[in-house]
């Protein structure tokens, strides 16, 4: 039988939606293999039993669960440690992490310890013919996507961002089986790193990967000047400003509002590009929104050839009388 894990990333309370992603994605890719298949999660943490029939609903018919008081705050060490004394008896085929802050640390941690691979920030993920699992990465920029095989060693590891992945709960649900990681050969107080508390930084405006609306900037909005005629027509909006990688690089805007492969993958029901020549490493992350509405004064960028609405203008022109006209 082939074995697809997911970890289950908990924190603050909240079940990542990446986790509900992969548990979706992996049902897919359990239809492709010929013999049985099972999907499993892998959830650690404190008071975390309440969060198992979620995980049964969207897919992991089996839920291991590392439960203590001294797992409540993330330890890369403790949780690398537990995870992969797991893996070693219960042998993996395929383990699929979140491309978060803590997947994207604990899983290639997991991965070394496992003397095996991983693909990071995937965008795609399938089984070929010979049942190995096959990861679509981008290379250069964005501009190819690459695929990456480990054939000779298991699990087969893989990491991917929030938002790449549809998530679908199962039509016919079922209670977990849950299954209790044997925690008695873990010492919790011979650990050089502790987590001791969690600061909270509270948004200024609405996430990016949670708004029905987005108002992206990229290095054509020019001026920080620009830039804060953006917010304050996606404040009037009730959206969300979003940004590439040159915004950043140029301190107008923060990573958390980068959309791209290095960055979110965001959904909105619009999305409205202001300055952006439309590289494959930030299409990659906005394709999927319901109605894309492009402004820049090169009629032949890129950006258009992905819209649904294109306006060949000076931006400047058009926020000044969008922002003048819903003040």
């Amino acid at each position: 039988m082939k074995k697809i894990w997911v970890f289950a990333e908990y924190a603050n309370c909240t079940l990542d939606r990446v986790t509900l992603e992969l548990l979706t994605k992996a049902r897919e890719l359990a239809k492709s293999f010929k013999g049985e298949t099972q999907v499993s999660a892998v959830l650690l943490g404190s008071n975390i039993r309440n969060v198992c029939k979620t995980l049964c609903d969207y897919g992991a018919k089996k839920v291991y669960v590392a439960e203590s008081d001294k797992l409540g705050l993330y330890n890369p060490i403790l949780y690398s440690k537990i995870i992969t004394k797991l893996a070693k008896e219960k042998k993996p085929d395929i383990f699929l992490f979140g491309a978060t802050s803590i997947g994207s640390e604990l899983g290639p941690t997991v991965a070394a310890d496992l003397k095996t691979g991983m693909a990071a920030h995937c965008v795609d993920m399938k089984i070929n013919e010979n049942e190995q699992l096959v990861s679509d990465v981008p290379s250069f920029g964005g501009k190819i996507i690459g695929e990456i095989i480990c054939p000779d060693f298991l699990p087969q590891m893989a990491s991917v961002k929030p938002g790449i992945f549809m998530q679908k709960e199962l039509e016919k649900l079922s209670d977990p089986e849950i299954v209790s990681i044997d925690l008695s050969g873990i010492n919790f107080d011979d650990v050089p790193l502790k987590a001791i508390g969690i600061e909270k930084r509270e948004a200024k405006c609405v996430p990016v990967d949670k708004a029905e609306i987005v108002f992206c900037g990229g290095y054509g909005i020019g001026n920080r000047e620009n830039w804060e005629k953006l917010e304050r027509l996606a404040s009037l909006f009730g959206g969300a400003v979003a940004c590439t990688r040159p915004v950043v690089d140029e301190g107008w805007g923060y990573e958390e509002q980068m959309i791209g492969t290095s960055g979110k993958s965001i959904r909105p029901k619009a999305y409205v590009g202001f300055g952006i020549s439309g590289a494959t490493h930030h299409i990659c992350g906005m394709k999927d929104s319901g109605l894309i509405i492009s402004v820049n004064k090169d009629k032949k960028s890129p950006m258009f050839e992905v819209s649904d609405v294109e306006i060949v203008e000076d931006l400047n022109d058009v926020l000044e009388e969008l922002i003048t006209k819903l003040s």
